[in-house]
């Protein structure tokens, strides 16, 4: 790192010196510029928030009542004579990237993206820069997302079988963003659809902000239990193996995850299907976005770190890496409330 870069690295997280903040910071700081709602980027304790105006609701829904400023994208603010705006990440609603602009030069710290359609959120767009900060979860070469109208197919043809099989299909996936994706993306007419109590809330959050999702259920205020041999539920993964799931009587279960692209997490999580629908970039998305970006420097904040720094490298880039803290699914599981 030189002594002048637009970005460092703090124990509290990212930080821009000239401009006195910080983005997605771990630890309570004064100012942060806030790159999504996933809790593992956006935590309690800061005094500022700084996002996207699409990520209005989902902010105070997983943070309360915080003291909030939002920019609407490819909006700019001036910051102690730095200029920063946000430009839409596609990976979920109100995500975006931080592009830092200053004395001539340009940063853009991503956050956590994907090229793919997505209903629920603003797509992805790419923006020159000198210097692109980027996330590696998915890394690998093996990972290669399947179009994803092909994987809403394959949900809703297991939902069909079950439903008129007389069970439940229950689906786990992340309570924000995959949850509504998928919701948005399913054949709603097969039966009903009710949720966990940690995917509602963020539901009528999506609502609020002008996102179209078929009609839902909290599972709780079902009254007539025999619907639950129709339905699709959908839960986080941290429902799994819980006495939560007994209600359901007999029921399919599956994932919604890029992981279960290899077959033995889904082995390991004893399941009865996978479909691969990630909110990340693949490995072609990863090279397609970077690439898009002109830049001729990379830092990977997270992910299969080394692997895109060594490939990034072999293409004549200069590559590097910054050890954060984000990427972690644990404590976005933990964020998830239980009903």
């Amino acid at each position: 790192m030189n002594g002048d870069d637009l970005i460092v690295l703090r124990p509290e997280g990212l930080y821009c010196p000239a401009g006195g903040f910080f983005i997605d910071p771990w630890r309570p700081v004064e100012r942060a510029v806030i790159t999504h709602a996933h809790a593992d980027h956006a935590r309690a304790g800061h005094a500022h928030y700084l996002a996207a105006a699409d990520a209005r609701h989902v902010l105070r829904a997983r943070l309360g009542d915080i003291a909030l400023q939002t920019l609407g994208y490819g909006e700019g603010l001036e910051v102690n004579g730095v200029r920063v705006s946000l430009h839409p990440a596609g990976h979920v609603l109100g995500s975006a990237q931080v592009r830092v602009e200053h004395r001539g030069r340009v940063w853009v710290v991503s956050g956590d993206y994907k090229l793919g359609p997505d209903a629920t959120c603003a797509a992805f767009e790419p923006v020159r820069c000198d210097v692109f900060v980027s996330e590696s979860t998915f890394g690998l070469p093996v990972y290669r997302w399947p179009r994803a109208s092909e994987v809403f197919a394959q949900i809703d043809a297991w939902w069909r079988a079950n439903a008129e099989a007389g069970r439940a299909s229950l689906l786990y996936c992340y309570a924000f963003g995959k949850a509504q994706r998928v919701l948005a993306g399913v054949d709603a007419s097969i039966g009903p659809i009710v949720c966990h109590g940690a995917v509602e809330p963020l539901n009528v959050a999506y609502r609020a902000s002008g996102v179209r999702l078929p009609a839902t259920q909290r599972v709780g205020e079902v009254t007539d239990k025999s619907a639950f041999r129709r339905a699709l539920v959908l839960a986080p993964p941290s429902a799994q193996g819980t006495p939560w799931l007994k209600r359901f009587g007999e029921y399919s279960d599956a994932f919604a995850s890029g992981w279960v692209q290899l077959r033995g997490v889904r082995r390991r999580r004893a399941l009865d299907r996978g479909f691969v629908l990630s909110d990340h970039a693949d490995w072609p998305g990863l090279q397609q976005a970077i690439a898009a970006t002109g830049a001729q420097r990379v830092i990977v904040t997270h992910g299969y770190v080394d692997v895109l720094v060594r490939w990034l490298a072999e293409q004549g880039l200069r590559a590097e890496a910054f050890a954060t803290e984000y990427g972690d699914e644990a404590a976005e599981e933990a964020a998830a409330a239980t009903e």
